[in-house]
């Protein structure tokens, strides 16, 4: 079968010379020097986003590299570049069957723990443009940095386009990209080890490579009982597991850096194999062998938690705090679950949770309980949820505007279609609850916010 022609697009900071290891292995692998297009594009600039780059993408591949507005290809993408390809993606439709195969090394697909980092001035100083004669000069890319900062909502919003929903971006059929994600199982050495966390590959988080993705809603503005299934009303919604299994396969002798610089032997032998897959048999088998191969690393089990908390008018809960226990005779804290949170700095009510399933005893647990505090900050304002088993109706929301409630979520834990616990994946987690004028119930005191002034009544 003829090669297609295939993309090769880099992360962060980089540049498209980063792929001479694999444009040498294509070529080995028969691909010609003239069907190998490799993309540079513009980070380390302040005023330039994701969006941007997919936009400039899509003019340079038009202009540029000769393929017709309909011709298929094939992309490499390394870190940030996952977020660029899949931005393009789900701009049009259409292009969903012009990319035949994507290729993830180490993608960026939920951000990466440095990004927070990177916009600082020592970020500036490591990372930033240092062309010191341009306009660039010491920019490090913030919107860029913003988009792969962990919990943000460019990473959140994507989601929803393209892997949450009824709209298939990824599939096992011909019509939609075959995936295939890899990461490094070690982290970056040198002094590059400074910035090796676990679970990851000294850049990105194994649980934050994959694709494969879930929503949970967990609404609390509707009370129990009062679910409408005419209307896809409920207060606790489960939806599917992105389209198609896009499991992180780890890769033992890479890290974020030498997945580029030295692929390993194997890594690049299922890639190979990846590229020639040409139907949902032959994926399905790849995965099958790619899985066979991985399941002998001892990885610790890791997944990401990236929760959203808004009001029933989808205005962010800012302040807020949660915490994950069992309770038969006693409260015992999940303490992994709450160990590692990072909220998302333009917008804290987004919020990401990594936590480590091997430190839990997942068989285990028999029950699963949300503590969930939101404050307004004000004793005029606070925040309600109906449901809730610690509080009484009367006293959700204290004087002070802060709520304190436990919220039964068992059956998120004891429904086998559910499995909230799930290794190398994202859950992404919305809670809902009602903003109203303190006190929250009807009652004979006038609200704090609102109220007609005192007088007699005519007649």
């Amino acid at each position: 079968m003829p090669k297609r022609p295939i993309v090769l697009i880099h992360g962060y900071s980089d540049e498209g010379k980063s792929f001479a290891a694999w444009r040498n292995v294509l070529q080995t692998h028969g691909y010609p020097q003239d069907k190998i297009r490799v993309c540079s594009y513009a980070t380390l600039t302040n005023e330039v986003t994701i969006k941007d780059i997919a936009e400039g993408f899509e003019r340079a591949l038009r202009i540029q590299t000769g393929l017709r507005g309909d011709e298929e290809f094939d992309a490499i993408v390394h870190s940030t570049g996952m977020l660029v390809i899949r931005t393009w993606l789900a701009s049009y439709a259409k292009r969903r069957s012009r990319l035949k195969h994507l290729i993830g090394l180490a993608p960026g697909n939920f951000g990466s723990p440095l990004a927070h980092k990177g916009q600082s001035w020592l970020g500036a100083i490591f990372k930033g443009n240092k062309n010191w004669q341009g306009p660039d000069f010491l920019e490090a890319g913030v919107e860029v940095l913003d988009a792969l900062e962990l919990g943000s909502s460019f990473t959140w919003n994507l989601a929803h386009r393209d892997l949450i929903g009824k709209h298939t971006y990824f599939g096992p059929d011909a019509d939609t990209p075959y995936v295939f994600t890899f990461c490094g199982a070690k982290g970056l050495t040198g002094m590059s080890a400074l910035a090796n966390e676990p679970g990851m590959d000294g850049t990105v988080r194994w649980a934050g490579c994959a694709l494969n993705t879930r929503k949970i809603t967990i609404d609390l503005t509707i009370p129990p009982g009062r679910e409408n299934s005419a209307t896809q009303k409920k207060r606790f919604n489960f939806e599917k597991w992105c389209q198609q299994d896009i499991p992180l396969i780890p890769i033992k002798d890479n890290n974020h850096s030498t997945i580029m610089e030295s692929p390993s032997d194997d890594l690049v032998a299922m890639v190979v194999e990846a590229l020639a897959v040409d139907n949902k048999k032959d994926f399905t088998e790849w995965l099958k062998r790619a899985k066979a191969k991985t399941q002998r690393l001892d990885l610790d089990q890791w997944q990401q938690f990236i929760i959203r908390v808004i009001d029933e008018r989808g205005d962010p809960v800012p302040d807020y705090h949660l915490r994950l226990f069992t309770l038969l005779d006693k409260v015992k804290l999940i303490r992994p679950f709450d160990l590692d949170v990072h909220a998302y700095s333009r917008d804290s009510s987004l919020r990401c949770f990594h936590v480590n399933l091997s430190k839990i005893e997942l068989k285990k647990l028999k029950n699963l309980h949300l503590q969930v505090i939101a404050e307004s900050g004000s004793d005029r304002v606070g925040y309600v949820g109906y449901g809730s088993e610690k509080l009484t109706a009367e006293d959700r929301s204290g004087d002070d505007g802060k709520w304190d409630a436990q919220i039964d979520i068992s059956p998120l834990l004891t429904d086998a279609a559910v499995k909230f616990f799930y290794p190398f994946t994202t859950t992404l987690i919305e809670i809902k609850l009602n903003r109203e004028p303190l006190p929250p119930e009807p009652s004979t005191d006038p609200n704090r916010i609102c109220w007609f002034d005192s007088q007699e009544l005519p007649g």
